[in-house]
């Protein structure tokens, strides 16, 4: 059944997406204010109440109406609710205007407006990146977006979901990287404080729960992208010190599109200066810079990678209902 939800919700996603702002958003960014100001008391203790209910409250209570719903009424309508909560839960639609926005100022030659844009979208300091930087940075962001917001969800969702679980895991991703991200937002911009012990325990957690998303999303791409260079790529940059989920699905990104990201690029120099150190020789790929042309290309590979979960799970669940 947990195909039948995924696409009900990505054709709702497409058809009405949520409005930024929206009554679902403001209420969860209630409910985490109000954990916050309830159990945020500094301690590692209470840095896990404060998560645990942020989190574990909206992931029970979906799992409660989904099992109610089930029992008590008809598995058909607790399908419709895994598929709503599951459509509250994606977000493709939600970043990719930006992405639409940049793409149309380059391709009109107008470099100052996508700086704009892309300052705007990610609140950085752009103002010297040259073409070829911004639209990396733009592929960057709209990549991680498209893990965040879609393929990580699905991946929780379609794990929880096997076990009888209904939309448990796509809140529970949700909420995970919302509220490691909103926490130190808080705390940078002042809004409202928000101890570390929080905030190392939302980060600690976060990557804990993303680990399997991560390697399921750059594995996507590889499949659905070129390969040998995804993988290469996904090899390399876990070799590095350091490494981290996002640099994972970058790594292999750039890989899948034979291209030079900026984050990659960054630690395949420092990891060059170490090998050159240690007497080896630098190893790296050699890709091309991003041109325009590597949007479109990019904007393929994501919408692949979505084709290719919809028809895993309709594969799934036949052969389920055969079996």
């Amino acid at each position: 059944m947990s195909f039948i939800s995924v696409l009900f919700a990505l054709l709702l996603e497409q058809a009405k997406p949520l409005a930024r702002g929206n009554s679902v958003h403001a209420v969860m960014r209630a409910w985490v204010r109000w954990c916050t100001r309830s159990f945020d008391a500094g301690t590692a203790m209470h840095g896990w109440l404060a998560w645990s209910f942020a989190v574990g409250g909206p992931s029970m209570l979906a799992l409660t109406i989904y099992w109610l719903l089930a029992v008590y009424v008809a598995l058909p309508v607790a399908v419709v609710w895994s598929a709503l909560v599951l459509y509250a839960s994606l977000g493709f639609r939600q970043f990719s205007f930006h992405f639409t926005r940049i793409r149309d100022a380059l391709a009109a030659d107008d470099d100052a407006q996508a700086r704009a844009l892309l300052a705007d979208w990610q609140h950085i300091e752009v103002k010297d990146l040259a073409r070829a930087e911004i639209i990396g940075q733009v592929i960057e962001c709209s990549v991680l977006a498209a893990h965040r917001h879609v393929f990580g969800v699905l991946a929780w969702f379609s794990v929880l979901a096997a076990f009888g679980l209904g939309p448990t895991g796509a809140v529970l991703y949700r909420l995970s990287e919302f509220v490691a991200r909103y926490w130190h937002h808080q705390s940078e911009s002042h809004h409202q404080p928000v101890s570390v012990a929080l905030q190392q325990k939302a980060k600690t957690i976060w990557v804990v729960i993303d680990w399997l998303p991560a390697r399921v999303t750059a594995l996507g791409f590889a499949f659905v992208g070129n390969f040998e260079e995804a993988i290469d790529g996904w090899r390399r940059y876990i070799q590095k010190p350091g490494s981290s989920q996002d640099g994972l699905v970058l790594a292999a990104t750039a890989g899948a599109v034979n291209i030079n990201l900026p984050s990659v690029s960054a630690a395949t120099a420092v990891d060059a200066v170490t090998h050159k150190s240690a007497g080896f020789d630098d190893l790296s790929p050699a890709r091309p810079m991003p041109e325009l042309s590597h949007l479109a290309i990019v904007v393929g590979l994501v919408w692949r990678s979505v084709l290719m979960w919809i028809v895993l799970l309709a594969l799934l669940t036949l052969a389920r209902l055969l079996g």
